[in-house]
Order: structure tokens, then sequence, then C-alpha cells
């Protein structure tokens, strides 16, 4: 189970003003301002649930999975993942030796797909990096070897593994980098748009093996995305998210309006809550 109760999240972004003067003032005086990325948020997601956290750019969806995932760090709130306090506000900080191993043991209980960013290295073949990464999750040989095959068969990946990252297409990497955040059998994927940039057919088998390890093995999702053909095959519940606050969470067809599509429905929402 996931739980998010009252998260804050905030950025100091230096100001770019426009002007080479400004630019050179830029360099003596910086003057900052504060984005409030997410205001209060809350929600709790089931074990085994596919949801879609969807809204525009901007909204506070990166920002959230990066808190779920750990590599941020809140302002304020609390935050439960799995069954792990992540994060509480209101609790005295775990010492760092405690807080190290919290983090290691919450990596090796989640998968994290970032389309737009890769985890495998680039200059060798797919292979050495799964290698790699069954050193880095302490994944046992046994383990290892029947999850690979398992994603080698599913995700058709036989004639890529040798091959190196930068010499595959955008589809074929995506394949891959799916199958390299399951191999160490997480309990909980997060998908950040997972199908950006790929062709139909690519995306169809994307979308068909997120269902069938949803089914299978009652892997817990949530995705990110633009794409609303991805929210409609794969999510049975949406929440919406803009300008940092929950605005919406509901089924796919309490969100549905009329025999409106996906898209007019979203756009339809944007309009509405003015984001």
């Amino acid at each position: 189970m996931i739980t998010m109760e009252n998260v804050c999240k905030s950025y100091r972004i230096a100001k770019r003003n426009a002007g080479l003067k400004e630019a050179c003032k830029a360099l003596f005086h910086r003057e900052y301002e504060e984005i409030q990325a997410l205001k209060n948020v809350s929600f709790t997601i089931k074990d085994g649930e596919m949801v879609g956290y969807i809204g525009p750019n901007g909204a506070g969806k990166s920002s959230t999975i990066k808190i779920l995932s750990g590599i941020l760090t809140p302002d304020s709130g609390q935050v439960t993942v799995d069954g792990r306090l992540l994060w509480n506000s209101g609790r005295r900080s775990l010492s760092s030796r405690q807080e190290r191993c919290s983090r290691i043991e919450h990596v090796r209980q989640i998968g994290v797909v970032f389309g737009q960013r890769s985890q495998l290295w680039w200059d060798v073949p797919v292979i050495d990096s799964f290698e790699l990464l069954k050193d880095i999750y302490s994944i046992s040989e046994s383990v290892y070897r029947k999850n690979l095959e398992e994603l080698t068969e599913l995700l058709n990946l036989g004639e890529l593994l040798r091959t190196p990252t930068r010499q595959l297409s955008l589809g074929q990497r995506m394949r891959c980098e799916i199958a390299a955040s399951l191999l160490h059998s997480p309990n909980i994927l997060f998908l950040d748009e997972p199908t950006i940039g790929l062709d139909a057919v690519s995306k169809l088998a994307v979308r068909d093996f997120v269902k069938r390890l949803n089914k299978n093995h009652g892997t817990t999702v949530i995705l990110t995305t633009h794409d609303m053909q991805d929210i409609e095959a794969l999510a049975s519940r949406i929440i919406l998210i803009g300008k940092g606050q929950i605005l919406m969470d509901g089924g796919l067809e309490d969100i549905r309006r009329g025999g409106e599509n996906m898209d007019e429905t979203l756009a339809e929402l944007y309009r509405a809550y003015e984001i």
C-alpha cells in the first residue's frame, strides 16, 4: 500500500531576466523565487492497483514519483510505501545508518522507469547492464536467471541482449528499460511516460506486458503519462493533479463524461480547473 498525507514540496530557483545587463547583474546578485510543486497532497493506493496519475506539465507528477521512489525528500507530510515509513515530519529523524538501511530496503521493493532517462549503460551490451544491476540489487543467481528468462520471453529481448544500448531503437530500449526495472522482482512499479516517442506496435507491446505483470504478479503500478490511450488500456483509477494539488480521484468511468473520448474528457477537465 502507498500512502501520502499532506505532502508539500517546494523548489527555490534563480530568476532569469532577459538581456545582457541582467545576466551580468545576476553574476553578483542573484534573485530567487520559490515554486510550490506539491501542496498538501494526500492519497492512498492499495496493493495491486493500477493508477493513472495525470495532469499538465509542471503539475507535480514527477515530483510525486521522485518522492515515492526516494529520490526527493518532501518539505513536510507523511509518506508510506509498502509498509515502510519513508518520511514523517512529526517524528525524529532516523540515524544515518538506519536511514541508509531503510533506503536500501526501499529500492529493492520498487521499480522505476523514466521514459526520458535511461538506467542502462550507453556503450555496453544490454546484458552487461543487467549483470551490473544484479550485483547492485544483490539478486541471487537463481532468481536473476529465472527473472531474466521470463522477461526476455515476455518482452521479446532475445536479439537485443548482446546489443549496445546506443544502437537500440527507442522502442527496443524502452522494453529493455522495463526489464531492467523488474529484474529484482519489485512489488511496486512507477512508470513515468513509459511510451513517450514509441510507435504504435511498441506501445501495444508495453501495455500488454504491464497488464500481464499486474495480473500474474499483483504488481502495483503507478503510471504518469500524457497518452490517454495508455490510461484507458491500463488504469482502473485516475488521480488528477494540477498546480500541485489533487483535483480529482475516481474510477475511469466516473471521470469519463458521456460519449467523450479520454482526450476530450481531459481537455474539458483542464479547462474546468483552469490548469
